[in-house]
């Protein structure tokens, strides 16, 4: 692994409303603070990475690679209706993809989540969730 890909800087805004759960070879995966949606976000380990243009093609790969394997990670841990993707950075610039499971009875669907108040985990269930992640990967 790239020295930079260790020591990269993570948002401040991303380390706020979100837990660590752990690192994999290109990303870190962290766990939204909001226990109304199962919704994770994975961070390329690299400095200056705004857009997925400026990622080279290896790291593409990696990227594609490993957002399909949280992505199905998040189906069999939380068994959503929809699985929701996006890579919007219009708050956050520091590339990021967002993979949100999604109900039909969720207090929000078919609504995006995008500008609701977060209601934070609690410690037991945010352990909880982020052991069933882990557990799944």
């Amino acid at each position: 692994m790239k020295k930079n890909q260790i020591d990269f800087e993570l948002n401040a805004i991303i380390e706020k409303d979100s837990h660590f759960i752990t690192d994999l070879e290109l990303c870190q995966l962290r766990l939204i603070d909001n226990v109304d949606f199962p919704w994770v976000v994975l961070i390329p380990r690299l400095d200056n990475i705004v857009e997925i243009t400026d990622l080279d093609n290896v790291q593409y790969g990696m990227l594609n690679n490993e957002t399909r394997m949280i992505a199905r990670v998040m189906q069999k841990a939380f068994i959503p209706d929809k699985l929701n993707l996006a890579t919007i950075g219009n708050v956050v610039e520091q590339l990021h993809i967002h993979i949100i499971a999604r109900y039909r009875n969720d207090k929000l669907f078919p609504k995006p989540v995008w500008g609701h108040k977060l209601i934070n985990y609690t410690e037991e269930k945010l352990l909880e969730t982020i052991v069933l992640i882990k557990n799944t990967l």
